[in-house]
């Protein structure tokens, strides 16, 4: 599951929340009822292996003899 960042417009109160996809996103602080505002956040989606860089998915092959 995703995990949504939220901020409180009135008191500046700031929530992360595991969700579902298919859920509603959050509208009322739970600290003060304010109105709440998503937020964008960085991902940490990062992919590691070979062939995800086009340095590392190509073989440089080199002729010892040629000058």
């Amino acid at each position: 599951m995703p995990i949504y960042e939220y901020k409180c417009q009135s008191c500046n109160k700031e929530i992360e929340l595991f969700q579902k996809i298919s859920e509603p996103p959050l509208e009322k602080c739970e600290s003060c009822g304010g109105k709440l505002k998503k937020l964008m956040s960085r991902n940490s989606f990062i992919l590691l292996g070979d062939g995800w860089f086009a340095t590392s998915s190509k073989k440089e092959t080199k002729n010892k003899n040629a000058k």
